[in-house]
């Protein structure tokens, strides 16, 4: 579709240099690289700078913040000459944590680290995604994803015994019956659902107070994009789809997931939602989408900015979908 490539984490053309994960001598010459630099993460969040214009902090990778964490890092690729590493800096404690908040919807906490300046902090990155440019965007999704990916597969899934982190970060082998694991995105639809000149849209329970967004769901083994788009919407509030069409995709690494933006014409149009899966729904005009989308809606608040649902929502209304 037009515009695609424009979805916030939609890439941003950033040399991965797979070839020097496996190479240990072209690793080990990327890491002492004078212009190397790295990203930091800590429990998820991107350390940023948030004086305009915002940007994802890079570090040189002798930096002193990073003693006792240099092996907690991802070889993330190339840009102009320069290696580009993530560090993990988890183990590191705060003073004072707001543990009801930290890794909440939209989480508004920020950590400082005394390292760094006022202005230098540890942020949620789906509070700033669009703050950024599409490389720091990039960057940070990936390495958001990475870590969070090793953070939950610490453990071998054949033996049981604890993986070691190879390949630059992205691969972990077990040392015992030597399998190999990689990290791991699941597929997963969100359509933008239309009947005459409505579009479907639905809310889960924990969303923010009128938060509605186009349905979603994950893709099942054996089944095609267009069986899932049918299958999701008609679990979730009993409509039928026709004919389905794929758009753009999106990185969401919240956790590890791959956006298939698609649309589809409704056959039906009477809703019965499903509790279980779905808290409401409703069908909305194109008229009345744009007070949402403009946040003059009294009562509905649109996607976040930045998702899947909100790009795929701005070229409808502006009939740049196909």
């Amino acid at each position: 579709m037009r515009h695609a490539e424009t979805v916030t984490f939609g890439g941003s053309g950033l040399d991965r240099a797979a070839a020097i994960r496996t190479d240990n001598d072209r690793l080990n010459a990327a890491k002492v690289h004078p212009d190397a630099q790295t990203i930091i993460l800590w429990r998820g969040k991107v350390l940023i700078r948030q004086v305009s214009p915002a940007h994802v902090i890079k570090l040189p990778m002798d930096h002193p913040v990073l003693t006792g964490f240099e092996t907690k890092l991802i070889f993330l690729g190339v840009e102009e000459n320069s290696p580009k590493f993530a560090h993990d800096i988890s183990a590191w404690e705060p003073e004072s944590l707001d543990l009801e908040l930290l890794g909440s919807f939209l989480d508004p906490t920020e950590q400082r680290h005394p390292a760094f300046s006022s202005s230098e902090v540890f942020v949620e990155l789906r509070r700033v995604m669009t703050w950024l440019t599409p490389r720091d965007a990039e960057l940070a999704a990936t390495a958001k994803a990475v870590f969070g990916w090793h953070e939950s597969h610490k453990f071998c899934s054949k033996c049981g015994d604890k993986n070691i982190v190879t390949h630059a970060g992205w691969q972990s082998t077990c040392p015992s019956c030597k399998a190999h694991h990689f990290p791991r995105t699941d597929p997963v639809v969100i359509m933008l659902i239309t009947h005459c000149n409505s579009v479907l849209v639905g809310r889960s329970p924990g969303w923010p107070e009128g938060m509605f967004s186009l349905l979603a769901g994950f893709v099942e083994p054996g089944e095609t994009l267009e069986a899932a788009v049918r299958r999701e919407v008609l679990e979730e509030v009993g409509v039928v789809v026709g004919a389905v069409e794929y758009l753009a995709s999106q990185p969401w690494p919240f956790p590890a997931s791959l956006m298939f933006g698609c649309k589809g014409r409704a056959i039906s149009h009477e809703i019965i939602t499903d509790p279980t899966e779905i808290e409401d729904a409703m069908w909305i005009t194109r008229e009345e989408m744009i007070t949402v989308v403009s946040g003059q809606h009294s009562k509905i608040q649109p996607a976040r900015k930045g998702a899947i649902a909100h790009f795929l929502i701005q070229n409808w209304l502006s009939d740049t979908l196909n």
